[in-house]
């Protein structure tokens, strides 16, 4: 049985009552969650687990389950005695998660201003990364910072819909990521859109507007393998 995501109606909610329904060795499924399990390039959140008698179990990781749709919630510890059916209040570390969203933002913008496959990409809370397929060094990160800071200050909306995996098929130059396939399974597929900028299938969290990324500047190109650069963003409080 699916785990509720809550986090793909609502990326900004930070916590849930909800209850557990399987425990692991390394952690726990719960009926609904708001924690984001770990998959295309964004890790999983962290956060506590509020248990019925006060106690506080963190949550390490989130990850996807072995099950299709089920989601683990990895514990730092699991306390013996915890049992499907506990009531719990689920609460993600909310500033660690805004910060990979606006990074996740950031990247669907980069991924607008070059015009070439994605082969690979990462996010952490102060940089991230995309790796594009590109035999030449056409890309100049000066340029790469201008115009990304124009989209973020533009505060383009961000917008999500579904559609399903035939209309998918019937358009194929929506998926830009080469390594990777879009998250399927359950017939449909969820596009992310920034209005007059960039348009894919992606299940990751993301800010409502450009404009709440913040300045970011591209910090490094690399050149990674014989087909293949690697552009590097941060956010520019970082330093």
């Amino acid at each position: 049985m699916s785990t509720e995501r809550l986090f793909e109606s609502d990326p900004y909610r930070r916590s849930c009552d909800t209850q557990i329904r399987m425990v692991h060795p390394e952690g726990v499924e719960l009926e609904a969650t708001v924690f984001y399990p770990e998959g295309g390039g964004q890790p999983g959140d962290t956060g506590v687990l509020r248990l019925a008698d006060g106690r506080e179990l963190r949550v390490a990781d989130t990850r996807k389950g072995v099950e299709p749709g089920s989601i683990v919630h990895v514990l730092e510890e699991v306390p013996e005695g915890l049992a499907s059916g506990e009531p719990v209040d689920a609460v993600i570390d909310w500033e660690r998660r805004h910060r990979h969203m606006r990074m996740h933002t950031c990247l669907h913008l980069l991924c607008s201003l070059v015009d070439a496959g994605v082969t690979g990409g990462s996010i952490g809370a102060e940089k991230a990364r995309l790796d594009f397929d590109l035999p030449e060094s056409t890309l100049d990160k000066e340029a790469l910072s201008a115009e990304l800071n124009v989209l973020v200050e533009r505060d383009l909306p961000v917008a999500m819909r579904w559609i399903s995996d035939e209309e998918l098929d019937a358009a194929p130059e929506l998926v830009r990521t080469m390594s990777v396939s879009p998250p399927r399974g359950a017939g449909r597929v969820r596009l992310v859109e920034v209005q007059d900028a960039d348009l894919q299938p992606c299940g990751g969290t993301h800010v409502a507007r450009t404009g709440e990324i913040g300045a970011v500047v591209v910090s490094k190109i690399e050149k990674k393998g014989r087909q293949n650069r690697r552009v590097i963003i941060r956010f520019a409080e970082v330093g």
